[in-house]
This record gives C-alpha cells, structure tokens and sequence, in this order.
C-alpha cells in the first residue's frame, strides 16, 4: 500500500481527546454544505490538520464564507452553522 505524499500532518489531536485524519474531511466536489461538513472544515483548520487557504481553495469557499462559519461557531457552537440557525439569527438582529 502506498501512502500519498502531503504537506502537514495525517492527524491531528481535538481539545475534546479525539483524533480527526484527512478522511474525515468531507470530499472536495461537496456542493451541499450541511452543519457537520462545515463543522469539520472548521475544526481541521483550527486544529492544524490543513491551512485556511487549503481548505478555501480545496472547497471552492470564499474567505467571506469560511469566516462567517468560523464566527459562527465561535459564537453558537455546530448549531449556529445551520441554516435554520443562521436565518433566525438574522432575524433578531434586525
């Protein structure tokens, strides 16, 4: 078996004790971006496991978008990046 060459480390260690590999990243032709995918997009690039602008140009993502997510769960946990969440939000702050 061989192991594709890549720039930073397989894994990494999450503050909550768990492992997260590249595998767990969502695929890169992901067009539907639910909660959990943006979750670990977000939680990769905390965690070191790829660059902020890997993830940008891997995912197609706009700095715009990936910082509203990263705000997001900074200010709300995973359940601010629902779309539900997100449109409630707006509301109140209208």
């Amino acid at each position: 078996m061989f192991l594709k060459r890549i720039d930073g480390p397989r894994t990494v260690s999450l503050p909550d004790g768990t492992t997260m590999s590249r595998a767990d990243l969502p695929p890169v032709d992901t067009r539907r971006w639910v909660a959990s995918r943006k979750a670990a997009v977000v939680k990769a690039v905390a965690a070191g496991l790829i660059s902020e602008e890997e993830a940008l140009d891997r995912y197609t993502l706009s700095a715009e978008e990936f910082s509203s997510w990263k705000k997001a769960v900074r200010e709300f946990g995973i359940a601010g990046l629902k779309v539900t969440s997100l449109k409630s939000t707006r509301r109140t702050e209208l």
